[in-house]
């Protein structure tokens, strides 16, 4: 048997094992689908009876399940369903997926259509006429790797291309150097979100563009996975003799003096980019470790703290982190997406701050 035979049957054994689990079910394979049938064209069939009612479901079996799978699928279930011969039986029929992992959009979209599916996680829809069944599961470890690894590291740096410049079409070769990435990243970056249905394609081959069609929704989704990330790692210091309101162009002109890179994030970058709060009593920043920062530090005369700092440095991993920083009254603030997602991992009324930005700069 083939790896993808393997695969099928044990998505199959793993499927009839949950439906057998729910209550007063009894769940069986059906007859071998024949090739010249009128079932043809599915993988596998299965008999399920529950509570004394019954469905027939006819499978099909997909190693993974994105919105754009679904829509081609949805067209061939309705080719399919017109084969089905009047049944003697009260018997219900309807199609049904299984799948190793479906994305969160294309199970939003299954459950519009009211087609059913099950994935390896062991979330399962089964909306037939007599039997409704809906259990909501965390997806399999292979679609929270792949949707983790988007939005971390030089990945991350190619969604913030997108995000900023959303209404543009874009090739590979463009994204990457915005990006600061190679192309071979930006490639697999740009086909993952394709099939997230987050992006559309024009022109085929080296001349292939995509533009970002919903960057609301990646934005959302990046929000989503920051919950579960690890914290910044965040160094807090108080500088002496400087009032609140005047720190950011302080640290500015001493950044600028010692050549040392920086951005101005949360609260401090916010309310330039959008005014909200009435006071702002702390500066944080991202910049690279190294001799430049500890200078600055230096000539700011600025101490550590484990309370009370008005100074709160974010670790930088690489240069990648600045992209889109933009030079307001002569200070570099972070790009408003990073400021953002910045502000929505904070505390106090940073998140409310998060939202007026959100609604007031970026507009999606």
């Amino acid at each position: 048997m083939s790896d993808e035979g393997v695969m099928e049957k044990q998505l199959l054994d793993q499927f009839l094992e949950d439906l057998r689990g729910l209550p007063e079910a009894q769940a069986e394979l059906g007859s071998p689908i024949q090739p010249g049938g009128p079932d043809r064209g599915y993988d596998a069939r299965v008999d399920l009876r529950a509570g004394g009612k019954s469905v027939t479901l006819m499978i099909e079996v997909k190693k993974a399940l994105y919105p754009r799978d679904v829509r081609q699928t949805l067209w061939r279930f309705q080719a399919f369903a017109q084969r089905w011969p009047e049944s003697a039986e009260e018997r219900q029929t309807m199609s049904f997926l299984v799948a190793q992992s479906i994305s969160p959009g294309a199970k939003d979209l299954l459950r519009e259509e009211r087609v059913g599916y099950y994935d390896s996680g062991g979330s399962l829809f089964l909306p037939a006429q007599d039997i409704y069944v809906y259990v909501d599961k965390p997806p399999p470890k292979a679609l929270s790797k792949t949707i983790r690894s988007l939005f971390s590291g030089r990945r991350a740096q190619v969604l913030h291309v997108l995000l900023m410049r959303h209404g543009e079409w874009f090739g590979v070769k463009e994204v990457a150097e915005q990006a600061r990435v190679s192309p071979a990243t930006a490639s697999q970056v740009l086909a993952e979100l394709e099939r997230f249905d987050w992006v559309v394609s024009r022109g085929q081959g080296p001349t292939k563009e995509r533009d970002l069609r919903v960057p609301g929704a990646l934005l959302d989704a990046w929000v989503e996975r920051l919950a579960v990330m690890r914290p910044l790692v965040m160094r807090r210091y108080f500088v002496p003799s400087v009032r609140s309101e005047e720190l950011a162009r302080k640290f500015a002109e001493v950044c600028a003096a010692q050549k040392a890179e920086y951005a101005i994030t949360h609260e401090a970058a916010g309310q330039r980019y959008a005014p909200f709060l009435s006071v702002v009593s702390q500066v944080r920043c991202r910049m690279m470790a190294g001799a430049g920062t500890d200078r600055v530090l230096d000539a700011l005369d600025a101490n550590m703290v484990d309370r009370g700092a008005n100074l709160v440095v974010i670790e930088a991993k690489s240069s990648g982190e600045l992209l889109f920083r933009e030079l307001v009254d002569g200070i570099w603030l972070a790009s408003p997406v990073q400021v953002y997602l910045d502000l929505i991992r904070g505390e106090g009324r940073a998140r409310e701050m998060a939202k007026h930005l959100r609604q007031e700069r970026l507009g999606f």
